[in-house]
């Protein structure tokens, strides 16, 4: 089967590789759409994303597609069906599991991480971590639930409440989906800051109340004009260091900072410990997505969340290194790759 296979930093190969194993409890999967996800740049950067990589391997883990073959005690799922998967499968044994914190599982498997994924033609996935896709939802709409899942867990961190006036830092899709969130949480008002504008079209298309060019206009000035005087929750959904000092500045007291961009392993901040005490600054991250992997493809088959207005391009496995290789490509939105393209 065709295959995008990491070997190593900036090595990423299209080729020929053996069809996977089906163990009893295994589905197979034709994957019909698989997204492009900063974790991936990451790992092709040679940098450690949410899982070690052990090349050569397949990556992709944001995927969907139809089931072709079942292993012989699956009895929840059929060939046919049609599905998304929650990469990330917890042992359930070790101490993080029993206590309530699977995904710090000490035995993860991370299928496009750990194991083989969804950058080709087939992918086999145990049972448990398969999701049926609702009949009004396209592939790539499914492929879209792991990023989803990944920001609900942020958001359920992030405590908005009814009223709450929030910012959301870059227009990229996982901004553009933390933008939405808020509003479905309760935000009375939502604030986009993304220097690009086609983005910032999408922003405010998505529900954004304000969207803010942070490179060329004064940012702290257009809140307050527009009455955001007191930010309760900033979202920044970079991985930057300048923009997770942005993010403490700007926030109001007694505020929650959500530093859920993905930064590379090295980088650092320079922070005010004085400025977080005075404004009793709570700052935040997120780690992948525990139990959240259903609430997000029910928000996706409900049409109550948009996760197709920041895909820029559904692109071919021939086209993934360059993808991953080149920002301005990835700047112009979400790319999905369709193996069958």
């Amino acid at each position: 089967m065709k295959s995008a296979v990491f070997y190593g930093k900036h090595d990423l190969r299209v080729e020929e590789h053996e069809m996977p194993k089906v163990g009893p409890k295994d589905v197979l999967i034709q994957v019909k759409a698989c997204g492009v996800c900063g974790t991936d740049v990451h790992i092709y950067e040679g940098d450690k994303g949410a899982a070690e990589v052990t090349p050569p391997t397949i990556l992709g883990h944001e995927f969907s597609g139809v089931i072709a073959e079942v292993g012989s005690e699956v009895t929840n799922y059929k060939a046919g069906d049609r599905v998304c998967i929650d990469p990330n499968c917890y042992c359930g044994a070790c101490e993080p599991c029993r206590n309530g914190v699977v995904h710090y599982c000490e035995h993860m498997i991370g299928y496009g991480t750990t194991v083989n994924g969804g950058f080709a033609e087939y992918c086999a996935v145990n049972e448990r971590q398969v999701y049926k896709l609702g009949d009004n939802t396209s592939f790539e709409q499914g492929a879209m639930t792991e990023p989803v899942a990944c920001c609900l867990h942020g958001m359920d961190m992030c405590e908005i409440r009814p009223g709450h006036q929030v910012v959301v830092i870059g227009g990229g899709m996982i901004g553009l989906l933390m933008l939405q969130l808020s509003r479905l949480a309760g935000a009375a008002k939502v604030a986009l800051l993304e220097p690009v504008e086609s983005k910032r079209e999408v922003g405010k298309k998505l529900g954004a109340d304000i969207c803010i060019d942070p490179i060329h206009e004064d940012v702290k000035a257009r809140l307050k004009e527009e009455g955001m005087t007191w930010v309760n929750t900033v979202i920044e959904c970079v991985g930057r260091p300048s923009t997770i000092e942005q993010a403490i500045d700007i926030a109001g007291n007694k505020a929650v900072v959500m530093m859920f961009g993905l930064t590379k392993p090295d980088e650092t901040i320079s922070v005010k410990p004085f400025e977080i005490f005075r404004k009793e600054l709570v700052l935040k991250a997120s780690y992948i997505n525990p139990y959240t992997q259903k609430r997000a493809l029910d928000l996706i088959d409900s049409g109550r969340l948009d996760v197709s207005s920041m895909v820029y391009e559904v692109a071919d496995l021939d086209e993934l290194a360059d993808i991953l290789s080149n920002p301005e490509l990835r700047a112009k939105g979400k790319y999905i790759i369709s193996p069958e393209k």
